[in-house]
């Protein structure tokens, strides 16, 4: 293992043992947690696992029985006859890697839709690499689990096995056909025959079929060299991808609470800078406290979602601010100025005309607090988007699985490899559910 993958591995358990979480994220996440814990107990000892997965009958056992050379796995001609996962360590050693497991499971199109899902997805949560075995042109039923599979980012390899049935001038269309139907980036299927059969005729004119050697050295040579280049990289990405989501878990449902918790604080500060704008006839105090209130927003903001505000973010921020509000905010601070001209006016005016001019000065105070109102929930509103793009782009006090996934690809090109070989598509809520 190289030494930024070291270093990584190190920052993973250290974010993973400083998680800090309150009883109801803690009963939210404690399978998830546990699957974690699994993960980085297996990458400690570069233990990695493959699951043959497919719909019933298409020779999953056959083919870990012929990776591993022994007949460890029970299997029926004519039903699929597995009924719950079962590993078993592949006896080819690959540098690196201290064991390689093989891990046999059911049929995927035992199930409905639903349960298909979640089958696909609790195999992918125990498994570093997938091996996804048809038999035929692929199916309905096959492009939804590899759906789900890339969903939870995890790597594929396609199988066809039993291609001795397959006449030797449609074979390689018929890999064509597999392959265009696959999710873009994926690998071209290896075709495999775990358990192929021959037609013998017996001296008595009777015709019977005898097994023949199992022809899988294509995939295991593949396998071996993709472990071999990439095995601790494939652990290590599996783990900081599963760490991302139970992150990104974690942050969305902490914002969700934050926005609401934002709302209210922009909704206090919006009637405080209203209050003391209608209230104070002096318009250079009105522009001072407005000022002063927006900035103790920003400050409580910053603070509410974790970013604490200074150096060279302060400065970003205020001039992301200034730079979007350059031309609104000339206008309103321009309304502001002939409001409150308007309003000093009136009020002066007021000993001449026997209190005559108090009654315009009214509906300016209301149109001045409205102004300020909407001036502070823009502002509020703008710095959360701020807040939560940097999030989004991994500043925080601590580095996170993201931040150390996109510093390991970096530094490891091989990383990058595999990420656009199989990549994870983002999870994150859009923005704007998020905003206050």
């Amino acid at each position: 293992m190289s030494a930024m993958n070291e270093r990584c591995r190190d920052l993973l358990q250290g974010w993973r043992d400083k998680l800090e979480l309150n009883q109801r994220e803690q009963r939210l996440l404690f399978g998830a947690l546990q699957l974690l814990d699994c993960q980085l107990d297996r990458l400690e000892q570069n233990r990695l696992r493959i699951s043959v997965f497919g719909r019933v009958g298409v020779g999953k056992s056959s083919l870990v029985n012929a990776l591993i050379g022994q007949q460890l796995m029970a299997t029926d001609v004519a039903h699929g006859c597995t009924r719950q996962q079962r590993a078993v360590a592949w006896p080819r050693p690959v540098p690196g890697l201290q064991t390689v497991e093989l891990v046999d499971t059911p049929g995927i199109d035992e199930v409905d839709g639903p349960a298909r899902a979640r089958l696909a997805a609790r195999v992918a949560l125990h498994t570093d690499l997938v091996l996804l075995v048809l038999d035929a042109d692929i199916t309905r039923v096959e492009l939804e689990a590899l759906e789900t599979l890339q969903t939870m980012g995890k790597p594929v390899l396609t199988v066809l096995n039993r291609s001795d049935c397959w006449p030797e001038d449609q074979l390689p269309d018929l890999l064509r056909s597999i392959h265009s139907r696959l999710p873009a980036g994926l690998p071209a299927p290896i075709a495999v025959s775990a358990a192929p059969r021959r037609a013998v005729q017996l001296s008595d004119g009777r015709i019977r079929s005898r097994e023949q050697p199992a022809d899988v050295e294509v995939l295991a040579i593949g396998l071996s060299r993709l472990l071999e280049q990439h095995g601790q990289s494939l652990l290590l990405l599996n783990s900081l991808r599963q760490a991302t989501r139970i992150q990104q878990q974690l942050e969305t449902g902490r914002l969700q609470r934050r926005r609401k918790e934002a709302q209210g604080l922009i909704g206090r500060y919006a009637a405080l800078k209203a209050t003391g704008v209608a209230a104070n006839p002096l318009l250079l105090l009105d522009l001072a406290g407005g000022f002063a209130c927006d900035a103790a927003l920003v400050r409580q903001l910053c603070s509410l979602y974790g970013l604490p505000l200074g150096g060279p973010a302060a400065r970003k921020l205020i001039r992301q601010l200034t730079g979007q509000n350059a031309l609104l905010g000339g206008a309103q601070l321009g309304l502001q100025v002939v409001l409150g001209s308007l309003r000093q006016l009136l009020l002066l005016a007021a000993p001449f005309s026997a209190g005559l001019t108090l009654a315009p000065a009214a509906p300016v105070a209301l149109a001045q607090a409205a102004l300020a109102v909407h001036t502070t929930r823009r502002t509020g509103r703008m710095t959360a988007r701020w807040l939560l793009e940097e999030r989004g782009r991994g500043r925080r006090l601590q580095p996170g699985p993201a931040t150390l996934m996109r510093r390991l690809a970096q530094s490891d090109h091989g990383i990058v490899e595999l990420m656009q070989e199989w990549p994870q598509p983002q999870t994150r809520p859009p923005l704007p559910s998020l905003l206050p």
